[in-house]
């Protein structure tokens, strides 16, 4: 059953999303991030040309030929994303097709739109027998 991690309390979503997709790349893990909006992921996309500021993370949209190959892809629907072990959800919605990753991360920012969209999906989540872990990302020094 898919792992569910909640990474709430984020100041920035956009980068906090850049920053845990940094670290899995560091680590050789590979992802799909899942949105529902075209212009959020273009956002995303222009972010992770320029961050980290002294480098760069590999990345396509899903329709790229390379998507297979590269470490990071960029999906507005999953049914033809790669299969990868980790899927980062930046749509306002339970991401279709979610159960075939190992790992699911929603990133929670502050803003109480996205709050109460998060809350919902975590009742999903809840509600269906998965399993959630979830860490306070804006205060580091919480429990």
């Amino acid at each position: 059953m898919t792992r569910i991690t909640f990474l709430h309390g984020a100041a920035d979503r956009l980068r906090a999303a850049s920053g845990w997709i940094a670290q899995q790349w560091q680590q050789g893990h590979r992802v799909v991030v899942a949105f529902d909006q075209a212009d959020d992921r273009e956002r995303l996309d222009s972010h992770l040309w320029s961050q980290p500021s002294t480098g760069f993370i590999p990345h396509c949209r899903q329709e790229d030929p390379l998507a297979a190959e590269t470490p990071v892809t960029l999906a507005l629907t999953l049914d033809q994303a790669p299969d990868q072990a980790l899927l980062l959800n930046l749509g306002r919605a339970v991401p279709e097709g979610f159960g075939r990753f190992e790992e699911l991360v929603e990133i929670v920012s502050t803003d109480e739109e996205e709050r109460q969209q998060g809350r919902e999906r975590y009742r999903f989540y809840r509600d269906r027998g998965y399993q959630i872990s979830s860490t306070d990302i804006g205060n580091p020094t919480a429990p």
